[in-house]
């Protein structure tokens, strides 16, 4: 018996040491598509535990004074390259929160919320009480502008939510993981990240690599971003995507801005020439054409889109870099990044989608744009896609290889026009202009394709700035129908510059 018992006793221990010594099995993409795939056989359930009460009731001031210690961020004590801190659930715009886990050779751990990581402020709470309320997000950081600080890179906050920064940038517009019926559906399905899995980075680590894992009433998803900050952020992102129920609009790649006014459209009151995040959509498609829609501050949504065979890239872009255009000490929108999408393989046939909302002032975003594709799987069938998102500044901009619009303006010079007439002020350069000789024959190509007479279109050379310039005089047929205003730049038989791309709203 007692020969039994200690041989019984050594199997024990022998199973226990090879439990403990064996290596932990690797976590990766293909464990979060498995979690999004089940989750879309089973009816949708919103697992986000309700915050306490206390929380609930913050105000957004109150909320604001939570911040988490930076001295106890995540791997500050490794001294790793990148660190996390994390945002405090409560508030009227915080009431969901996500789940957080750290992935490492041994294995994936769940970061359980203390409350001893954050400064309450002014608020007199009682966290103790509360439990693992879980985060509201989280932000990554990496001596990004020099190696005496951390900067904030990258922030996963709300929804699907994120935002990141290049070398010398402010926070401007977003990006989500995936937007639904944003418009042509019953109204707009805001999916969620519910879990982040984060792997932890080596000690020369240049790239922080998360998954997440995104759900809604009528889709999950697998995510995976590498996250490689510099002077131009580059977000690598893989995704695969299951549907529970039909979507109307499937947007795929969504981008987020904002813009209130600018010389297309300037503001009767106000001191600065312009603001906004953006000012134009770039859309590249895969014929070759480079196309420029100014935005817009419609008095009512306005829906638009570009449909192509296949997709090179879009973008939001921030294509005025200086600080005389906006003449903002405290909001700088000449430091806020562009996002340019580019697609990792084949996307196939369908269309990048434009929303412009009507905005009264800046604090609200009124921009959407995403890729729709033409066709979708059958419901409960993978779709896999994978891109690239270009954080961008002015030295790391994304531009067409010819010439590119720098400034569209609207109005009468010192001829006044006719009553039914519009008068647009383009200007464009570029290698492709700059190259030209000085006898060169430039002709603007300008139509409107419906709705639309174009009376008068010229071009010609600013001497004072060398950029060349159009000039367009229109009229919109049907005021109460838009109106598209295409024009480019060509001498001789080649195309010089993208396609400046116009919308006329209905008045």
């Amino acid at each position: 018996m007692a020969h039994l018992l200690k041989s019984t006793l050594a199997l024990v221990a022998l199973w226990i040491t090879t439990f403990h010594c064996a290596p932990a099995a690797a976590f990766d993409f293909a464990d979060v598509a498995a979690r999004a795939e089940e989750l879309a056989r089973q009816p949708y359930r919103n697992l986000s535990p309700k915050p306490p009460a206390e929380l609930l009731a913050l105000t957004y001031d109150q909320a604001r004074d939570i911040r988490f210690r930076p001295a106890r961020a995540l791997w500050r004590a490794d001294q790793l390259p990148f660190e996390l801190m994390f945002f405090q659930v409560g508030g009227k715009y915080h009431v969901r929160s996500v789940r957080v886990n750290e992935v490492t050779p041994r294995g994936v751990r769940h970061i359980a919320y203390d409350s001893a990581d954050f400064d309450f402020g002014k608020n007199k709470l009682s966290p103790r009480s509360w439990g693992d309320v879980g985060f509201a997000g989280l932000r990554a950081h990496y001596p990004l502008n020099g190696g005496e600080y951390k900067d904030e890179v990258v922030v996963f906050q709300g929804a699907s939510y994120f935002r990141a920064l290049g070398a010398g940038q402010r926070y401007g517009l977003s990006a989500r993981g995936l937007a639904i019926d944003t418009v042509g559906g019953q109204g707009e399905e805001f999916p969620w990240f519910i879990e982040f899995w984060i792997v932890k980075p080596a000690a020369d680590a240049n790239t922080l690599t998360l998954y997440g894992l995104l759900d809604s009433p009528r889709a999950s998803g697998a995510y995976q971003f590498d996250i490689r900050p510099g002077g131009e952020t580059v977000v690598d992102v893989r995704a695969r995507l299951f549907l529970r129920a039909s979507v109307a609009t499937l947007g795929i790649a969504p981008l987020t801005s904002m813009f209130f006014f600018a010389e297309n459209q300037p503001h009767r009151t106000d001191f600065r020439p312009k603001v906004h995040d953006s000012d134009g959509l770039m859309v590249a498609t895969g014929d070759g054409e480079w196309i420029w829609r100014p935005l817009l501050n419609p008095n009512q949504t306005l829906t638009t889109s570009f449909s192509m065979r296949s997709l090179r890239g879009f973008g939001l872009m921030q294509r005025d870099r200086n600080f005389a255009d906006y003449e903002d000490s405290e909001a700088r929108y000449e430091l806020r990044p562009s996002a340019w999408i580019e697609p990792v393989g084949s996307w196939g046939p369908g269309r990048v989608e434009l929303v412009q909302l009507h905005t009264l002032d800046e604090t609200n975003d009124n921009i959407v744009a995403y890729w729709v594709p033409q066709q979708l799987p059958l419901l409960g069938q993978p779709i896999d896609l994978a891109y690239r998102l270009h954080w961008q500044g002015a030295e790391t901009a994304q531009h067409p290889p010819g010439a590119w619009v720098t400034q569209t303006r609207v109005g009468r010079g010192y001829t006044e026009l006719a009553k039914d007439e519009q008068q647009f002020v383009v200007d464009f350069t570029g290698p492709s202009l700059a190259a030209l000789p000085k006898d060169a024959t430039v002709k603007a190509v300008v139509t409107a394709p419906a709705n639309g007479q174009v009376v008068e279109s010229n071009a010609y050379r600013v001497e004072a700035t060398g950029a060349w310039r159009m000039t367009v005089r229109a009229k919109q047929l049907s005021p109460a129908q838009p109106t598209e205003l295409r024009g480019f730049l060509q001498s001789g038989g080649n195309v010089l510059t993208e396609t400046w791309s116009y919308l006329l709203p209905a008045q």
